[in-house]
């Protein structure tokens, strides 16, 4: 059954819905592969609306396993069909949608509850410009040497990839 989940972006509020499913054993392949889009997989890209169907497979035949609710979630593409994407969320879990539902816009998330400092250059001596809520979003502009800038709220600056979801190039969920 889904847990519901808080994400924030700099204050606002969104409702996710997110479940615990565990779908299997092996590891998914590391090395991008071309797919029917002609894009590279795994890749990120995030959510278009408030509210995505999340499906057991690529059809909308396929039982619905649970609805995001948080528009801009990211999440990994880990495997596509002409249509539909099968996806990996900042929770772990696999999940097919319809292609129509998500966007090229790179997006990240603090997974954790305590707030990231976005800092002025992309190092951990420079001043703190502001910080990102814990269990938010943010878009993200590039990623340089570990580090990642990030924009919310009127808001930007970066942070250390590692402390936030939807910058790391291997595949993150494993089937």
């Amino acid at each position: 059954m889904p847990r519901n989940r808080k994400h924030r972006s700099l204050g606002a509020l969104a409702l996710v819905a997110l479940g615990s499913v565990s779908l299997g054993g092996g590891a998914w392949a590391q090395a991008p592969k071309v797919t029917p889009s002609g894009m590279e997989v795994p890749r990120y890209v995030s959510l278009k609306y408030g509210e995505v169907n999340a499906r057991v497979g690529p059809d909308e035949a396929h039982r619905l396993l649970w609805i995001y609710k948080v528009k801009g979630l990211p999440v990994q593409v880990v495997a596509e069909t002409r249509e539909w994407r099968r996806i990996c969320d900042p929770e772990g879990n696999l999940a097919w949608v319809h292609k129509r539902t998500t966007d090229g816009r790179r997006t990240a998330m603090r997974v954790q509850a305590s707030p990231l400092p976005l800092r002025a250059q992309p190092k951990a001596s420079a001043r703190v410009e502001a910080y990102l809520a814990g269990r938010s979003t943010a878009n993200l502009d590039r990623c340089e040497k570990g580090w990642c800038k990030l924009k919310a709220g009127g808001e930007s600056g970066w942070a250390p990839e590692a402390e936030i979801w939807g910058a790391a190039p291997q595949v993150q969920c494993k089937e």
